[in-house]
């Protein structure tokens, strides 16, 4: 019996599978944990930064507190009453400081008191030292006063008036007075009637007299003016005595200090 006839089939042409071969993609290599784990450090997404960050912090935290623990387990041993014990020392301990800053501050403010005081002292010591010096006629003074001049005319010029004028003179403010641009007048300053002059302090002085007096002006001149003064007795007794007012009276002349004979300062 004869056989059907089948359809035929064309036969693949070699060169149509190397066609469909060459347009498939190659396959993809897997990849092991390594590179995926690079991978993943590489381009971190967001969920892992944030668990990063938080077991960063859980670190630090859990450093701090081993830290804290280390620290406080100082006293962690101690019983109670230990504990009860170093608290009032170290409340003894500030109370102490405490009261020594008190003290040194008390200290300070007492040598700031003294030293005040000492220096107000020194200041009025050496006030009085110069008033002293200037009365004692130790030093050079100058200041404003009167120059007088007397002169001998038709009579002599006697010792009476002339200690006259010095006691007006200091009545009337005179802090400092010299003779003849010769001799200082002090409290010990003696006068007495000479031949030819006045001794003063044993030396022998004569006429012309030029007094120098440092003093307030306007006193000096109304004591030399005042009736019955000093003026009117030089003229009683044939001198005359003029005077003239000075801004600037220079009292150079100086005497050595006297130690007192007799008196004592008493303590």
């Amino acid at each position: 019996m004869p056989e059907p006839d089948l359809p035929s089939r064309p036969m693949p042409h070699p060169e149509s599978h190397a066609e469909r071969d060459d347009a498939a993609p190659p396959a993809e290599p897997r990849e092991d944990g390594r590179s995926r784990l690079w991978r993943a450090f590489a381009r971190p997404t967001r969920g892992q930064v944030v668990v990063a960050v938080l077991l960063a912090l859980v670190g630090f935290a859990g450093v701090t507190q081993v830290r804290s623990n280390q620290v406080n387990d100082t006293y962690a041993g101690l019983r109670q009453q230990d504990l009860i014990d170093i608290l009032n020392d170290l409340a003894g301990t500030t109370q102490r400081a405490e009261g020594e800053i008190q003290r040194l501050e008390a200290t300070r403010d007492d040598l700031q008191s003294d030293t005040s005081a000492r220096q107000a002292a020194l200041d009025e010591a050496r006030q009085q030292t110069q008033v002293l010096s200037v009365l004692a006629g130790t030093v050079p003074v100058r200041g404003p006063g009167v120059t007088i001049t007397i002169r001998e005319a038709s009579g002599v010029v006697r010792v009476g008036p002339f200690i006259d004028l010095v006691q007006a003179m200091r009545s009337a403010g005179g802090e400092a007075m010299q003779i003849n641009h010769e001799l200082r007048v002090v409290a010990q300053t003696s006068f007495e009637d000479g031949s030819g002059g006045l001794v003063v302090d044993g030396r022998l002085l004569e006429a012309p007299f030029t007094i120098d007096v440092i003093g307030p002006p306007d006193n000096l001149v109304a004591a030399l003016r005042f009736p019955d003064g000093p003026q009117d007795e030089f003229e009683d007794d044939g001198a005359e005595l003029t005077f003239q007012e000075q801004t600037t009276v220079d009292v150079e002349t100086t005497r050595e200090p006297v130690e007192a004979d007799v008196a004592q300062a008493q303590q």
